[in-house]
């Protein structure tokens, strides 16, 4: 696609997890593609990320931990109030409390479950 490189890097680990694969090359290098990362290893979804520096900006070679059953990005961004975090959760996720949504917020990207009833945000994208 290589017009929105969040896209391509959630697509590279759905893709990698689908098949089997423990680990994942993402070709992209980016603040929100590593702050994304950082949050589903937090949730578990990941085991870790590394960095790899070549000429180019980088690359990024994630090892995935094979609890990934789904995960996209939201397009358009919707922006979220603190109180409407549950409507959200009914169109993206399965059920109640399985998964996350990944919000951008003022305090920075975060999980809704961390946000809920505190802040509202833009949502980034999802997993479960």
């Amino acid at each position: 696609m290589l017009h929105d490189p969040l896209a391509d890097a959630i697509s590279a680990i759905r893709n990698a997890e689908k098949a089997g694969k423990r680990e994942c090359t993402i070709s992209k290098n980016s603040k929100l593609i590593r702050e994304v990362l950082t949050r589903l290893q937090e949730a578990g979804y990941l085991e870790k990320f590394e960095v790899v520096d070549t000429a180019r900006g980088g690359k990024i070679k994630a090892t995935l931990s094979g609890k990934i059953n789904d995960c996209k990005v939201i397009l358009p961004r919707f922006f979220v109030k603190k109180d409407e975090y549950v409507q959200w959760e009914k169109q993206f996720l399965p059920a109640s409390g399985v998964g996350i949504l990944l919000v951008s917020t003022s305090k920075g990207l975060v999980s809704h479950k961390n946000v809920r009833g505190k802040l509202g945000g833009s949502l980034v994208a999802y997993v479960y």
